[in-house]
């Protein structure tokens, strides 16, 4: 088994949207929170896993139609979303390499088909965020840097 730490920070772009959010590894849930109230709310978890590959996952809930807000042509005008910064690795931030290779999969919050789409660091439909890695963490890190 080995231990690591996971951190990173989140928060809302509108608090008061009732955005919730969970973290899970594997089948481990992280955090869970129906309500992010925070503009900036910092985490860490200390995980032992065994060596092999893992997925970390960021799952968007309670989104709807009236966090959204759109002019007379449809165009967005102010949106509520979950922003994800500062992910790190035992203390190592992962910066690019959290853009280069996580997945955000959602589906417009129901309105169109399931997407796969590069993640830049904000969540504005239900769906999950998902970064696979590998134990030992070390080795996976010199691997994508």
């Amino acid at each position: 088994m080995t231990t690591y730490q996971i951190s990173c920070k989140i928060g809302s772009t509108a608090p008061a949207a009732d955005l919730g959010l969970e973290i899970w590894v594997d089948d481990i849930q992280l955090y869970n929170a129906d309500h992010v109230t925070d503009a900036e709310l910092p985490l860490a978890f200390e995980l032992e896993e065994e060596e092999g590959v893992h997925e970390l996952r960021f799952v968007m809930k309670n989104k709807t139609v009236e966090h959204t807000v759109v002019d007379d042509e449809g165009n967005i005008i102010n949106d509520a979303r979950i922003v994800i910064s500062n992910l790190a690795f035992d203390e190592i931030k992962l910066g690019q390499i959290f853009v280069d290779r996580a997945v955000y999969t959602h589906n417009f919050n129901g309105t169109k088909a399931e997407t796969q789409e590069k993640f830049y660091g904000e969540m504005g439909c239900n769906g999950t965020v998902s970064l696979g890695f590998t134990i030992p963490i070390y080795l996976w890190l010199l691997e994508h840097m």
